[in-house]
């Protein structure tokens, strides 16, 4: 079941064997995996549509959130690749989407000229604000999760990292 979500049609919560179609599993750690790539999928689309009146996509907004984060220190895009969610984004070209935007600047450092530093500008943090607002609104507040059961996805979620 689909729901229409600004244009966009987002697949309705479901059980992973009904979104995928699958009855059985190789194993309950096979399941977590693919269920923990169905759902990120499912938030990121989420997100997406979030986004969307704001052209901004979501490695966009990853990267005005990094550098909110920064509090006015310039960030690199090295430092900005390093923090990314998504490892497989092309920083650089991102950076340029943005400053073409306005909701970011790019100078060159004075102490070192080889860096440049990027920084949020005021149109981009007002952005980032009205995106980190609907996206509380309208994704984070309805992951169906009480702070207890966040908190303990949240150690399961590390645990598998570790």
């Amino acid at each position: 079941m689909y729901i229409h979500v600004f244009g966009l049609y987002i697949e309705s919560a479901m059980k992973l064997e009904e979104a995928i179609q699958q009855k059985k599993f190789v194993s309950e750690r096979q399941k977590a995996n693919l269920n923990i790539m169905y759902t990120s999928s499912w938030i990121t689309a989420k997100i997406s549509s979030v986004l969307k009146p704001f052209g901004i996509p979501p490695q966009q907004f990853n990267i005005l959130r990094i550098l909110n984060g920064q509090k006015g220190q310039p960030a690199t895009v090295k430092l900005l690749t390093e923090r990314m969610i998504d490892k497989m984004s092309n920083t650089s070209r991102l950076v340029e989407k943005l400053k073409s935007k306005g909701l970011v600047d790019r100078r060159e450092c004075e102490q070192d000229r080889r860096r440049v530093d990027i920084f949020l500008t005021d149109k981009g943090f007002k952005v980032m604000s009205d995106c980190s607002g609907e996206i509380e609104k309208n994704v984070e507040s309805s992951l169906n999760l009480t702070e207890v059961e966040a908190e303990s996805l949240n150690q399961l979620l590390d645990k598998i990292r570790e």
